[in-house]
Order: C-alpha cells, then structure tokens, then sequence
C-alpha cells in the first residue's frame, strides 16, 4: 500500500504523524510502521486534529477576510502549509508473524501505510477452538481478515456485549450463536426474553444444519413446551429473585426444610407445621404470592398450572436441558410471554442445575467435555449493583467461578456501568459496540482487558455493525465489522462432534 502519511513527533503511548496530502485518516484507522529492527508496528488513530506552518492569527485573519468581505485569498503551496495531523498508539509489534506487545518507537520520520491483510494475518485462527467475532475492521473500512477468539477460553472465561439500542447486540449474537453451534467445544443455553433468535418466521437458528433445542410456551411444530414441574424450584430460588418480609423469607425456608420438593404444594394447601408457627396473615400473603408468581390457580382440592410452572408435568425439562447444553447443543428458552422476575427465575433454575452438574465432575471428567455458556440479555437485572447489594445470586456466582468448571456467561446491555467493578472485571472478554453516554463508556474502559484510556471517542463514534474487542484472548483491542446475519453470507458448516452424557 502506499503512504498516507509519516510520523512526525510524539512520546510512547501518543505518536503524532502528519497526513499526506490526497489521503484521508479515519478515527480507529489501523496503520503499519517500521521500527528500527524492521519489525511492523501496528498502529490505530485515536484522535484527529488539524495543523498549520501559519500561526493562529494569520488564520484568524484569512478566515476573517473570506467570512466577512467575500476576498478570495489563496495560500502559496496549500498543501504543504494546512494539513491533518492524527494521534496514534502503537497497539502490536509484528515480526515473522509472531505479535507481541511493542516496547520500542518507530523509526522517526517513519512512513505509514495502510495495514494489509499479510500484516495480520495472525488473527485468522484456524484452530478447533476459534471462534469467529467478524471481520478486521480499520476506520470505516472491512478488511478480507477474519478475527477468531479462543472460543472455549473466551466463553468459560465470559463475555460482555456492550452497546446503545439499534448498535447491532442481537444480530452480533446471532452470528456467534450460528459458528458456536457448529463448534465441538461448547453448549449453549440461551434465555430469549424477545423471542428473536429462533425465527419462528424468518431465516434463524432453526435453519442451522445441526439444529437447536427450543423450549416454548407456544412451541411451533418441532420444538418443545416449556413446562417445569414445581419441584424443581427451591426457596432459594425465590428468595434470590423476589423481595419478601423477613417473616414470608423465613416461612418459605421452614415448609422447604418440612416437607422438602413437597413445599410449594403444601403451602398452597395451608397445611401446618409441625415445628414452627407462622402468622396466618403471614401464610396467606405467601400463598397468594406463590400462586401469582408461578400463574398457577388453586380451587381448594386440586392446583391448575396457566404458565410454565405445573405440579404434574415437566418433570424432566430441567434434566433434559441440562443433558443437551453439556452434550454440546444451543438450547433456546422462549421467555417472551413472561415478566422478567419470572424469566430470571426461570434463568436461575438451569443454570443452577447446569453448574451443579459440572462441579459433581471429576477434572477428567471436565477436560472431556464442553463448554456451557449462558447467554442473558439485560444483564443487570441479575448482575446490578442494587440486586447484588442484597446478597449474591446464582449468576455471580458463575462469573466469580465458573470458569472453573467450564460453566461461563454472556451478559448483554445496554447499561454496563449498574454492574459493579470486581463482576466487570470478571468478565474477561468485551465486546463494545456504540455508546453515547460517557459514564457506560467508562466502565467499559475502566475494565478492559487491554488500555482503552484513549478509546472513548472511538467508542461513541461505532456506527451500526461496528465493534471492539478488549479480552485476555487477543493479543490487543481488535476493531471489527459484525456481518449481517444472513445465510448468503455465513460460512459452510462443517460435521459437528457432540458428547455423551455423564453424572
């Protein structure tokens, strides 16, 4: 490629280089540079910014003159007198193909160019385990450079999906639930609160050739019904999603240790304890909560089921699930028709089990088996501030641990800065699409896996289907171009292995 410009003055961690007349440099432009070992330094615009040879008041003045009386004044040799000057950090150091971090400048007065696909080609992993995000991204511009993660490593170790309404978050995760469904190395259980991803009448996962498992309350032809016997559900689950009094909490615990899976029948029956006394008005609030929450109606003698809850059926869905997301399936969960309390219940409820399952696991047992990646969107209903303020829950939990047992999540908002710090942290790959608002941009930078101090004005400049990637797995902050989700458009998938249960 030719030069768009040489470098001209600058420190480390801000190179200045001066335009090249006819060239245009881009906010998040990717440029290459020698150093003096002829290693390529790998180079990413970071503000821009204008230069002159002629002071301010000569400008001033010029201006003034065209503004204010129409002259038509002409500098002598214009383009080498006004220019463009770009603010650049050096992001890698290239040399046989091998990147690492650079530790020396380019050479003064060093040419840039613009990076070419043979410059990068590192990123375009063909590994067992790669993960596709999209393609290299420079400026505005899509490079013929496929970017693949370490898709076991980055999904045990959990990613955020960060970005402002209409920046591409669902077609961006339906593109990487299309390549994880054709990957060996991990299962997938995705809560859909807005029933998206499936297609039920549009091009989706269901046309993936491996097929998905997708649980409904309006199952189409094909798919399962949502049913989930009321056994499964401990007061833990309840407490951990709910608010009660401190008397309703302490009821709750006490039919659960008296009558054990029993308890949620026995409390709509009202039948006594043994061991303990309740208020009866007390009783009568958690019954009628109880029935609200799980839709379920209770004429006296028998207990009806109008939603996903039932104390006959669904007995194996929780199991079911469980067996096909550790066997290395997508498993979709339609929680469209319920209010969001009840969908984070429901999240609970298989993810417990799920987590529960891994860490009964031997290592051996572990290391033979997939990946497990819980996708939830609107993260901060389950991993804000103001929720875990009142104690933890079975998502922190999976991001404080999981990664050990292989159990990881994918948390989407809109809103990363109401997560606190030390769970941000914990998520160590982060994929930032456009924020507006400076305070999400902070937390973002604030807990970057590489030095995003320099990058807000990138970030709030990503259009729709632009991105960066900040994680443990890349050797630096990757921008990208997120592809429509589009079946022209995606890759063949390739024979997919799938495991074999185990206790």
């Amino acid at each position: 490629m030719g030069e768009k410009g040489v470098l001209v003055s600058g420190e480390f961690g801000s190179l200045c280089a001066r335009q090249k007349h006819g060239e245009c440099f881009e906010l998040g432009e990717l440029l290459v540079a020698k150093s003096e070992d002829e290693e390529t330094i790998l180079l990413q615009v970071f503000d821009l910014l204008y230069g002159s040879q002629l002071g301010q008041q000569n400008l001033e003045l010029i201006s003034g003159l065209r503004l204010e009386e129409g002259v038509d004044t002409e500098l002598i040799d214009p383009s080498s007198r006004t220019y463009v000057l770009a603010r650049l950090k050096s992001l890698l150091a290239v040399k046989d193909g091998r990147a690492r971090s650079p530790k020396t400048l380019p050479r003064f007065f060093s040419p840039i160019s613009q990076v070419t696909a043979d410059d990068v080609r590192f990123l375009s992993s063909t590994d067992g385990n790669a993960l596709l995000l999209g393609q290299l991204r420079s400026g505005t511009k899509k490079l013929d450079v496929p970017v693949h993660i370490n898709g076991s490593l980055a999904l045990s170790h959990h990613v955020l999906i960060a970005g402002t309404t209409g920046r591409g978050k669902s077609v961006l995760m339906s593109n990487l639930l299309w390549h994880a469904s054709s990957a060996a190395y991990c299962g997938m259980l995705v809560l859909d609160p807005h029933d998206e991803y499936y297609g039920r009448s549009g091009f989706g996962l269901k046309d993936h050739p491996h097929g998905v498992a997708y649980y409904s309350s309006t199952p189409p032809v094909g798919a399962h019904t949502l049913k989930i016997n009321l056994h499964a559900i401990r007061s833990a689950d309840l407490l951990a999603v709910f608010d009660w009094s401190d008397a309703q909490r302490d009821a709750l615990r006490a039919y659960e240790q008296a009558f054990g899976q029993q308890w949620i029948l026995e409390v709509v029956r009202e039948t006594p304890l043994e061991h303990a006394r309740f208020n009866e008005a007390t009783l009568a609030v958690v019954k009628r909560r109880l029935l609200s929450i799980l839709s379920l109606d209770f004429d006296g003698s028998s207990i009806r089921s109008r939603g996903a809850f039932d104390p006959v059926l669904g007995q194996n869905t929780i199991s079911d699930v469980v067996r096909q997301v550790t066997s290395g399936m997508t498993v979709i969960i339609d929680t469209s028709s319920f209010s969001g309390a009840v969908e984070v219940l429901i999240a609970s409820l298989f993810a417990r089990a799920i987590l529960a399952k891994y860490k009964r696991c031997s290592s051996k047992d572990l290391q033979d088996h997939p990946v497990v990646s819980i996708v939830l969107e609107e993260a901060p209903r389950v991993l804000g501030k103001e929720v875990l303020e009142k104690g933890p829950n079975i998502f922190s939990t999976i991001a404080r641990e999981g990664r050990k047992f292989k159990v990881g999540l994918v948390a989407i908002t809109q809103l990363p800065s109401l997560i606190p710090r030390a769970v941000l942290a914990n998520l160590n790959t982060k994929i930032i699409l456009g924020i507006e608002l400076r305070n999400e941009r902070q937390a973002i930078i604030e807990s970057a896996a590489q030095d995003l101090s320099d990058a807000s004005r990138m970030i709030a400049s990503l259009d729709r289907g632009e991105a960066i990637v900040s994680s443990n797995f890349l050797s630096f902050a990757a921008p990208i171009m997120i592809p429509m989700f589009d079946k022209k458009l995606l890759p063949e998938v390739q024979g997919k292995r799938y495991f074999g249960d185990f206790s």
